[in-house]
């Protein structure tokens, strides 16, 4: 006898439908399944079999074929255990095949028969829904992550059990109630610890505002690691779209807390300078999303710049433009959302001392060179603020004095935000450093002044085209935390000052 069953599988963030097809017939007793299974779906039937034999049911002693459809797309995971074990006994008449209609299901089976979580569930979720689906069967450890997705019913499952007798109507599941998701906790970290550095602050503040890239340039010891992690404190809340966005990379990567349905507070994340490519970027023979995707809609901090493998820091080029990463393999492509603001910090030379007016550099000039070096031209061109970062005086650690706080530095953030989603309202883009050419034109006119003064240092200083439009978002976000319609003289100078890599590094 035939039965199908309805599951979903993960491409890149989206979830795709699979179909689980069972046919049961005459024939010596085996278990095959096809449809381009790797090892842990084919050994699902191992699984299947205990789990079947320790709910009570006799495991059929005939041919059982098993095609997960699509055929032509690898099918990974333990996803479809649960599955495979329904239509099993669909085909077997154990359970009744029309109370599978308009249902998805997805879950690992254990030996005992506890269904236990798998990752991806709420891009499934999110893809049943699209696709029409009225209810969704998932573990027990998944289901406060699927149950953010409104407008279908997700039932959790703890034991294998319990849906066969929900499909008998012999014992109700009762759905989940819709989880709208909480603030994971406040940052442990607050502006007002750092002492000094009013500058760098303003330029952070800046760079939060706009959503723009920056690179932090100072000698140790000077606070750099301390302000980019304060950075994640004054960034505004996300929105539920950003949350699900950033919600269905940690499914995928299976990062997510069971307890924890909905991400609600920005991602900060600081890789060591020994990650490889793949986990920068992501990759792998099964694709995985990178530092980059997990730190969508939050904060990638790369600290110590120069130390990474430079061909490393390159395959960050096309994320920075882009704001998503592309992985195309020989069996499928798939793409994962990279819309990250890059802090990176290093130091002025090798020694790190070069420009402290306390301690003597020891580098010669070949040695900064070759440090600088390290770092590429269009790397360095796709970084919108070059900030100097300079050692901090006694006087200033001594001082009682509190500089601004967190909390004043992100409403000056949110006012300047809110500006920008009603200039982007109906678009893509939701912060200045995501404009494309066209609004740049739209939203970045200049007065003659400041035309002047752009001219002047772009034939002085061999600005790029890019280096100009990103001079000219920078500026744009000034303006708008002046709460300016236009952007003004003063607001093109400040954004020159914000971009001095050149006077920075070099002997």
């Amino acid at each position: 006898m035939f039965a199908k069953v309805n599951s979903a599988g993960v491409m890149g963030v989206d979830g795709y439908l699979v179909e689980v097809e069972c046919d049961t017939g005459c024939g010596l007793n085996s278990f095959e399944v096809v449809g381009l299974a790797e090892a842990a779906v084919r050994e699902s039937r191992v699984r299947i079999r205990s789990a079947l034999g320790n709910a009570g049911i006799k495991f059929p002693s005939h041919r059982i074929t098993v095609n997960l459809a699509p055929a032509d797309v690898p099918k990974r995971g333990t996803t479809y255990d649960l599955p495979q074990a329904i239509a099993l006994l669909a085909s077997e008449r154990e359970v009744p095949a029309d109370a599978l209609d308009g249902s998805l299901m997805v879950g690992e089976l254990s030996l005992t028969g506890e269904v236990r979580p798998v990752p991806g569930v709420l891009p499934m979720t999110i893809a049943a829904k699209k696709l029409g689906f009225r209810k969704v069967f998932v573990p027990e450890g998944n289901a406060v992550e699927a149950s953010v997705v409104q407008g279908i019913d997700v039932l959790p499952v703890k034991f294998f059990d319990e849906i066969i007798h929900h499909l008998k109507d012999e014992q109700e599941i009762e759905p989940m109630p819709f989880y709208e998701g909480e603030e994971d906790g406040a940052y442990p970290y607050d502006m007002a610890d750092v002492k000094g550095q009013d500058w760098v602050k303003e330029g952070l503040c800046v760079a939060a505002a706009g959503g723009h890239n920056i690179l932090m340039v100072g000698p140790p010891g000077s606070g750099k690691t301390m302000l980019a992690r304060r950075l994640a404190t004054i960034l505004p809340p996300m929105s539920m779209d950003e949350s699900l966005e950033t919600t269905q990379v940690y499914s995928v990567a299976g990062l997510l807390k069971r307890s924890s349905g909905l991400l609600r507070t920005r991602p900060f994340r600081a890789p060591h300078h020994t990650l490889s490519t793949a986990a920068l970027v992501g990759g792998g023979s099964i694709p995985r999303p990178g530092e980059v995707s997990l730190a969508h809609n939050g904060v990638l901090f790369l600290d110590e710049l120069p130390e990474f493998p430079r061909h490393t820091l390159e395959c960050m080029r096309q994320p920075l433009e882009d704001r998503v990463v592309r992985v195309s393999r020989a069996a499928m492509s798939c793409a994962f959302p990279a819309s990250f603001s890059l802090v990176a910090a290093m130091n002025p030379c090798p020694c790190g001392h070069r420009g402290d007016e306390r301690r003597r550099c020891t580098c010669d000039d070949g040695a900064v060179r070759r440090y600088v070096a390290r770092l590429s031209g269009p790397l360095l061109d796709r970084i919108d603020m070059h900030l100097e970062v300079r050692g901090v005086q006694f006087d200033s650690l001594q001082s009682r004095a509190a500089g601004p706080s967190s909390e004043e530095l992100r409403k000056r953030v949110i006012a300047a935000r809110e500006i920008q989603t009603k200039r982007f309202r109906g678009g893509p883009t939701r912060c200045n450093a995501g404009m494309a050419s066209k609004e740049i034109a739209q939203h970045c006119a200049l007065d003659a002044d400041s035309v002047s003064l752009l001219k002047h240092k772009f034939d002085d200083k061999g600005l790029s085209a890019r280096s100009y439009d990103r001079i000219l978002k920078v500026a744009r976000t000034l303006a708008d935390l002046d709460n300016a319609e236009r952007i003004g003289l003063e607001h093109v100078a400040q954004a020159l000052g914000f971009r001095q890599m050149d006077q920075l590094t070099m002997p």
